[in-house]
């Protein structure tokens, strides 16, 4: 695994567009208990029954929070009033605040891992944000200084001021419990419960003097990892709106391979509302090589291209079989070359049978993303290539038999001779010191190994 891992080190990235200060609480039953005795327990029960798709006001937030901690599943809300920044800041006293934002991670995790270069593009870096980039020799920030383009390390590149976009994640603990009125809820899995600022401040784009250089950039990398388009809003109050920058994102890809087929990572994140999501998908999926979501988003993305009753199974069963088959007809309507799913249980692979890589290859690269996972989630950081060692001592999980046993079930009922799919069970650790980007990671783990791979044959 490690020489894997020593492969994959040898390539550059390229990594865009959203960072932000996570500021992390770890909830105790009390918090939880204190929330809904503010409010009361009818009010928050008639708000969970009305389930409020973003956060205008306190009682949508506990709500949701509640409904996230009975079912265990890890959710992400958006935050839309801006004023309620000062009632979390009063209610809440924050345990850590670092790097948060799938760019943001990603981009500290591969420079921790020392690959060869990696850059990473935000459209505002404000000074506090600059400062959460690790200290490498090998992490770059693009910059335009007399028409040329210049990589500078993020803390040389930050400007005054830039607006910051803080999350605020909420990690909780299988077996806290609270009452809900006359109801005792115990949490029956570790996740976390992320309250995502959607501002207005707060945009995903390219900068117009640096996208002419993206072409230049794309040359230097041999891999892309995009995220953050979830933070894009329907209409804005200049006139601009989700079409305006989906089109924009669309030419920054473009340009990106305009000189060199560099390989596109698309990483997908929860996008409540609907119209969003499916302009997200049509616009950019067909442009890209690769995506990495989790099994809830792959239902969101169903439901969005009109697969509205597979997508109800997975949500309501989340058996293998329905998210292989949803898989199938992803990578087929996108014309994607690799899907990868991540689950608690399982990681997956969907490729069309022609993909340079063997079955075993695939496999490798999912083994390598779950040992970095579980790495991070013991460690709660990856600060070196050597603490990789850590996630190779934690054992899979105790569902793995099954897990295979229900992929074989479904491989038989499926047509899958066109395609091929991977599937291995995840290694998990018990008491994670945090779960926030282990998604990330495991995207970031799989797709680089996958890109290692395919330059070992000679196809990259």
């Amino acid at each position: 695994m490690m020489e894997l891992l020593d492969e994959a080190r040898k390539l550059s990235i390229f990594t865009a567009y959203n960072a932000n200060v996570d500021a992390i609480v770890y909830l105790k039953g009390e918090t939880v208990q204190r929330l809904i005795d503010e409010f009361g327990t009818d009010a928050v029960r008639k708000r969970m029954e009305e389930f409020p798709r973003q956060i205008e006001e306190p009682i949508d937030f506990v709500a949701r929070l509640v409904h996230a901690l009975k079912t265990g599943k890890p959710m992400a809300v958006p935050l839309v009033n801006e004023e309620l920044q000062s009632w979390f800041d009063t209610h809440f006293k924050y345990d850590v605040e670092r790097i948060g934002g799938q760019a943001g991670i990603i981009a500290n995790l591969l420079a921790n891992l020392d690959f060869r270069k990696v850059i990473v593009y935000i459209p505002h870096l404000a000074k506090r944000q600059a400062e959460m980039f690790v200290s490498k020799k090998n992490l770059f920030y693009p910059v335009v200084e007399n028409g040329k383009l210049v990589l500078k390390h993020p803390r040389e590149a930050y400007r005054e001021n830039d607006p910051v976009k803080v999350n605020r994640i909420f990690e909780f603990r299988a077996g806290t419990t609270f009452r809900l009125g006359d109801e005792t809820i115990t949490v029956p899995y570790s996740g976390r419960f992320i309250v995502s600022a959607r501002f207005e401040s707060i945009r995903i784009y390219t900068e117009e003097k640096l996208k002419p250089f993206l072409p230049e950039i794309g040359l230097q990398v041999d891999g892309a990892i995009l995220s953050g388009y979830q933070g894009i809003r329907l209409r804005y109050s200049d006139g601009k709106d989700a079409n305006y920058y989906l089109r924009e994102a669309k030419k920054d890809i473009l340009l990106l391979k305009r000189e060199k087929d560099v390989k596109v990572h698309l990483e997908f994140a929860s996008i409540q509302s609907r119209e969003l999501r499916k302009k997200v998908i049509y616009n950019l999926f067909p442009l890209v090589d690769s995506v990495g979501m989790d099994e809830s988003e792959i239902a969101y993305v169903l439901s969005a291209l009109g697969y509205s009753k597979l997508a109800d199974r997975i949500f309501t069963y989340n058996r293998i079989e329905d998210t292989v088959l949803g898989g199938k007809i992803l990578i087929d309507e996108m014309n994607l070359e690799v899907l990868q799913i991540h689950t608690i249980y399982y990681l997956m692979y969907i490729t069309h049978a022609d993909n340079p890589l063997s079955e075993d290859e695939l496999r490798r690269s999912l083994e390598l993303a779950t040992t970095l996972a579980a790495a991070r989630a013991s460690l709660g950081d990856v600060r070196s290539p050597e603490d990789f060692k850590v996630g190779l001592s934690v054992p899979y999980n105790e569902r793995g038999e099954y897990v295979k046993l229900r992929f074989e079930e479904a491989k038989r009922r499926l047509r899958t001779r066109e395609y091929k799919v991977v599937i291995i069970p995840t290694r998990l650790v018990k008491n994670p010191v945090s779960t926030v980007g282990l998604g990330d990671t495991i995207s970031t783990g799989a797709f680089t190994s996958y890109l290692a791979l395919l330059r070992e044959k000679g196809v990259l």
